[in-house]
This record gives C-alpha cells, sequence and structure tokens, in this order.
C-alpha cells in the first residue's frame, strides 16, 4: 500500500463513506473512488462489501486499519511538524512522566522553567515506566521522569533528587515529639492501605516489612500512591509512599515520618540513548531537578 492508499483507506474506514472521505480529504469524491480501487487492486482482494451505495469493511479492512492506525498518526505527526517548521514555530518538548511525578514535581519545575522559555511549546503526558521505555526508544517523547531506573540498554537514567520511603498517616496519629523519629514496620498499625502486587515500591515496602517478621494485612488496595495520599488526607488510613508524593500531602491534614529501615527512592530523569536534549529540554530536567530536591526540603 501506498501512503495515499493509508490515508484514503483510513478516512473511508473513520466516516463509512465515500464522500464522507472525500470532505474530511478535501478531495472529490471520483478521487477517492479511483484511489480505493487502484489499492484494492495492488493488494488483490476487495476490502470493503459495497450494498446500496454504502460501504461496509470486510474482517481484512478491520485488520489493515489497526495495523496502519500508528503510521497514520505518524503521518499526521509529520504535518503538524511541517507546518509548525514553516511557520518557524518554535521547538516542541515533549516529556512524559510517571503519574506521582506529574502531580508532586512537575508543576512548580514548570512555572520556573516558563519564566525562560515562555512561548516554547511542551507536551506533557503521564505513563507507567515500561510505557515510557517504549515511547522513549520510538521517538514519541524527548524525555522522561519516573521513579524507577528501567536499566533498559538503549535508555539512560540520570538521578535527579533521592529522598527515603515515607509513612503518612492522618493527623493525630503520633504525638509531636515521635515526628522526627521514624517507624519501624511494627509501627504500621490501623488501616494500612497497600498497592497492586506488581507494584515496585509497593514490593519494597512488602520485603522490608517481613524482613522484620511484620506481614501487613492490606484491605484497601490502590493503584497510584495519589490515591493512597488522598485517603489518608481523608483519615482511611495510613500509607507508605514515595517522598515526593509524602511531600505534597496536605500538612494540616497529614503527619509523615520516615521508614525504618531507610528505604532510599530516586527521581530519575531518562532519555533514549541516541537522541540528545535539547537546550530548552536540558534547561526542563534541571528545573524538574531543582524544585524535587526543593521539594525535599520542605
Amino acid at each position: 500500500m501506498r501512503l495515499r492508499h493509508i490515508e484514503v483507506f483510513h478516512a473511508i474506514m473513520q466516516v463509512g463513506t465515500i464522500s464522507g472521505a472525500a470532505q474530511v480529504l478535501h478531495i472529490s469524491q471520483p478521487a477517492v473512488t479511483k484511489v480505493l480501487q487502484h489499492c484494492e487492486l495492488q493488494l488483490g482482494m476487495p476490502l470493503f462489501e459495497r450494498v446500496r451505495g454504502k460501504l461496509y469493511p470486510k474482517p481484512e479492512a478491520h485488520r489493515l486499519f489497526i495495523e496502519t492506525e500508528k503510521l497514520h498518526r505518524d503521518l499526521q505527526g509529520i504535518r503538524r511538524l511541517a507546518a509548525s517548521l514553516k511557520s518557524r514555530t518554535v521547538e516542541t518538548i515533549r516529556l512524559v512522566a510517571t503519574p506521582t511525578v506529574a502531580v508532586s514535581v512537575l508543576p512548580p519545575a514548570m512555572t520556573r522553567w516558563r519564566r525562560d522559555f515562555p512561548v516554547t511549546r511542551c507536551e506533557l503526558a503521564t505513563h507507567h515506566t515500561s510505557e515510557i521505555v517504549n515511547m522513549l526508544r520510538l521517538g514519541e517523547a524527548d524525555l522522561a521522569l519516573s521513579l524507577q531506573d528501567p536499566r533498559h540498554p538503549g535508555i539512560v537514567a540520570e538521578p535527579l533528587a533521592q529522598g527515603v520511603m515515607t509513612v503518612i498517616a492522618p493527623t493525630g496519629t503520633w504525638r509531636a515529639d515521635e515526628l522526627a523519629a521514624p517507624l519501624s514496620a511494627a509501627g504500621l498499625q490501623g488501616e494500612l492501605i497497600g498497592y497492586a502486587d506488581n507494584d515496585p515500591l509497593g514490593e519494597l515496602v512488602v520485603a522490608a516489612c517481613e524482613a522484620q517478621d511484620v506481614h501487613p494485612v492490606f484491605r484497601t488496595v490502590v493503584q497510584t500512591y495519589q490515591i493512597a495520599r488522598s485517603l489518608v488526607e481523608a483519615g482511611a488510613g495510613m500509607a507508605v509512599v514515595d517522598p515526593f508524593t509524602a511531600a505534597s500531602a496536605l500538612l494540616e491534614r497529614v503527619q509523615r515520618r520516615p521508614l525504618a529501615p531507610s528505604i532510599p527512592i530516586q527521581l530519575y530523569l531518562l532519555t533514549a540513548g541516541h537522541a540528545p536534549l535539547s537546550h530548552g529540554a536540558r534547561l526542563l530536567a534541571d528545573a524538574v531537578g531543582t524544585a524535587a530536591r526543593a521539594c525535599l526540603d520542605e
């Protein structure tokens, strides 16, 4: 299939008619029909059933649509880039982060960075680390932030800030003179909020507890540290969270104590080894590091 074939085929699959595809592509209906016929001729098979002037995709068309979807998105991205270059628009920086970092560290970092880059376009997205690795390898993101080093041969992991896993509990759980002292696993009492079995930080917490012969029971299990923090803020129990989530909790509703023994947690800047950062992206990463360290000092 040629690129024009894919473009026309994708438009027909989306709108369902020749006339609709012609409107989407801003070409005539005969031109759409001609391209589709040529596409089917090259493929050696029909892609649509034609019944009373309507097109009904055959199973082969559905399978083909799935495979061509990514290429179609790439073509749209190329068009946007070409339009941007034509109008001399400044660069676009694509940053992806895990949800925890996006909520706790990115807002102050973006505020700081925007002072020097007021017009640069920045696209922000959140994904889990495994998806982030794929996005960097495929060139779908320029830089990423995660609390994990994926240890992938094509990914460079640069430490930006380090803290420790922290226990958070509703205000009034501990006396004021206890707050500076680390809390052992034995001190994790009452309703303890846990994480999914495959959560890497959750696994560290469970391992630390079991090493102290403590076997926590989680009746409430969440997928993100932000949900755990919100539950604690609402008085629903205590949780062990990363230092950035703990630092962003509402101090009037939450108390914090480091977990003992200490579990170090790093914030990593992830980049593709073959793609050096632009000047603006590098300064954005520096702003993230500054904001993360300031967050931990509060």
